[in-house]
């Protein structure tokens, strides 16, 4: 009885930990979001709210990180407890980073705002935004693997990972050119080039989070795999 007990409180304190981890991962969705929100309509409150929410996303990866430090002492998991509380841990840091990505957004919106942008200069703010919506759906599609431990639907997200980098790179050489035909928008272009490359991590850190959900399920870490060997893993 004492053994269940212990037991029954041990998967009480996992499912906790994975709980805070989905809230984490929901905020930091809703930053990016209102980032590019604060982005596409200048709105220097909006950028104001992402940055305050930047606080609370670190806070909660301390006490995520000190809950597992504390589980770990006390129930000394093994094989794929353990595993999964690894995996916590990486998935609140890349989750954390995700918010540091969202607020640089926030941060640049602010600088433009504060230099006069001009709504009226010729700049691709429309495939910025394709490029988020892709990011963010990376993002939701591999919360919704660790949740469910779905390692079928983390193998999509790694295989949906290279249309964020082909739009990141189309991205680039747009802006590139806009430099090019119009001088007047090489400082706030340079400041989009930025605003795409942490679009383009946002995608990265959701295709860790996916890698993490399969290391859970399958023990086997897929970090610097090719495609074609995780899909035998997953298989």
């Amino acid at each position: 009885m004492t053994e269940k007990h212990l037991s029954t409180r041990f998967d009480s304190e996992l499912s906790a930990i994975c709980a805070r981890v989905l809230e984490m991962g929901g905020l930091v969705e809703s930053q990016t979001v209102q980032a590019m929100y604060a982005l596409t309509h200048f709105s220097s409150e909006t950028a104001a709210q992402v940055l305050e929410a930047e606080q609370r996303v670190n806070r909660m990866e301390v006490e995520i990180d000190l809950d597992l430090q504390r589980t770990i002492a006390m129930r000394q998991p093994a094989a794929s407890d353990l595993r999964l509380l690894i995996a916590v841990s990486k998935a609140s840091g890349n989750l954390e980073r995700v918010g540091d990505e969202a607020a640089r957004i926030a941060r640049t919106v602010q600088r433009l705002i504060n230099v006069g942008l001009s709504s009226r200069l010729r700049l691709p703010m429309g495939d910025l935004q394709f490029e988020a919506d892709l990011a963010v759906a990376q993002l939701r599609k591999s919360l919704d693997a660790f949740a469910r431990l779905d390692v079928a639907q983390a193998l999509e997200v790694l295989k949906q990972d290279d249309a964020i980098d082909q739009e990141f790179d189309g991205l680039l050489r747009k802006l590139i050119t806009y430099m090019m035909e119009d001088p007047r928008t090489i400082s706030s272009s340079i400041d989009l080039v930025f605003v795409a490359k942490a679009i383009e991590r946002i995608g990265d850190h959701a295709k860790n989070l996916a890698e993490a959900t399969i290391y859970v399920v399958k023990g086997t870490d897929v970090r610097h795999h090719t495609l074609e060997d995780v899909e035998n893993v997953v298989r």
